[in-house]
């Protein structure tokens, strides 16, 4: 098990995403895209999810942002706002069905740059099979 705590969020997720084989899956409250500034901390995270759909990772997202969701859709990740009267507000991604990283961190500027964050990166976590559960249920909503 790794900490994350604030800043290293991009340094230590990132090659995590970039070693991921056959999926990924997230839940996360709020995301964002920098789209104008390439090398924004959060673009960098997200143009290693590019990457993965680019090598053939299935990805899926459960999230709040409407707009960053349709972005991530015209990139070829499936994504989804949950229909529910209750906010998903989790912070959580499984890779490959086996390792997860679950704490605080958005997907923001703030988190990644300013905020008291932090996270864990657990792998071959034994509870990633619940985690999948709680997923494919929300996914359903």
């Amino acid at each position: 098990m790794q900490t994350i705590i604030g800043q290293e969020f991009l340094k230590k997720v990132v090659p995590i995403i970039e070693g991921s084989k056959k999926s990924i899956k997230i839940i996360v409250f709020d995301w964002r895209w920098y789209g104008d500034d390439p090398a924004n901390p959060v673009q960098l995270f997200n143009q290693a999810i590019v990457r993965a759909v680019r090598r053939g990772v299935k990805i899926e997202v459960i999230g709040n942002s409407e707009p960053v969701l349709s972005t991530l859709r015209s990139v070829g990740v499936q994504a989804r706002k949950i229909v529910s009267k209750n906010l998903v507000h989790a912070k959580m991604i499984i890779i490959d069905d086996v390792d997860v990283v679950v704490g605080s961190h958005n997907f923001t500027q703030s988190a990644f740059t300013k905020n008291h964050e932090v996270s864990l990166y657990i792998q071959a976590a034994p509870q990633a099979q619940d985690l999948i559960k709680y997923f494919e249920k929300l996914w359903l909503c």
